[in-house]
C-alpha cells in the first residue's frame, strides 16, 4: 500500500493513538506514507506536528472539493501549504452533478438514481442544475466539457497537487484527463464562475 489515511478525526479517539497507528503501519512496512483525509485546519496542523514528532512525516492531506464544496478555502489550504504538504482532492465532480448528465434531469443509469450512494435525487435540485447550465455555457466557450472545466477549475490552486476521479467508463477517463489540455483560466473566467457560484 502507498498511503495509508486517517479518513476522519474521531471524536472518541485521542488524536495520538490515530497518529500512533498511522506511524506504525508506516514503520512496519505495511504502507510507504501516511495521510490524513476531511481534516479542518487546525486539526491537520496538530496531526502533522504529533507525527513529525513520532519521526513519521504527514505527507497528504485528501479533502472533497469542488465547485459546489470549497470549505479547504477558508484555511485548509493555508495550513497544508505552509506545512509543504500535498494535497488530493477527491469529489471535484460533486458526485456527477459538475457534469452535463444532469441537465435534463435525473438519467436512470445515474448515481442519484441508484438507492445507495451520497449522491441522493433531493441534491439535484433546481438552482444547482441551473448553476450547471450556465457553468457549462463558460466551459464550452473555453472549448471544454462541464466537467473538464470543473477539474481544472479544482487545480487552479498550485496548493492542491492532484484530484481523485471517480469514473464508470474508460471514456469518462478520457474526457477527464483533457482537463490537462486547459488548465488556465483568465482573470474574467474566474470572475464569472464565481457569479454563478455566489
Amino acid at each position: 500500500m502507498d498511503i495509508f489515511y486517517s479518513h476522519r478525526p474521531d471524536p472518541d479517539t485521542p488524536l495520538e493513538e490515530t497518529l500512533g497507528a498511522l506511524d506504525q503501519v508506516v514503520r512496519q512496512g505495511k504502507a510507504l506514507y501516511a495521510g490524513v483525509s476531511s481534516y479542518r485546519g487546525a486539526a491537520t496542523v496538530a496531526a502533522y506536528h504529533a507525527m513529525r514528532d513520532l519521526g513519521t512525516p504527514l505527507t497528504i492531506h485528501q479533502p472533497s472539493y469542488s465547485m459546489f464544496d470549497r470549505w479547504i478555502e477558508r484555511d485548509l489550504l493555508e495550513q497544508t501549504g505552509r506545512l509543504g504538504m500535498g494535497v488530493i482532492v477527491f469529489c471535484p465532480l460533486a458526485q456527477g452533478l459538475l457534469t452535463s448528465k444532469y441537465l435534463k434531469g435525473i438519467p436512470p443509469d445515474s448515481r442519484a438514481a441508484k438507492p445507495t450512494g451520497f449522491l441522493r435525487p433531493e441534491h439535484v435540485t433546481d438552482d444547482k442544475v441551473e448553476r450547471v447550465r450556465k457553468l457549462n455555457k463558460a466551459a464550452a466557450a473555453r472549448g471544454q466539457t462541464m466537467a473538464q472545466m470543473a477539474l481544472a477549475w479544482a487545480l487552479r490552486d498550485g496548493r492542491v497537487t492532484s484530484a481523485l476521479i471517480g469514473a464508470s467508463r474508460v471514456s469518462q477517463i478520457e474526457e477527464n484527463v483533457g482537463a490537462l489540455d486547459n488548465l488556465a483560466f483568465t482573470a474574467d473566467e474566474l470572475n464569472a464562475i464565481e457569479q454563478v457560484l455566489a
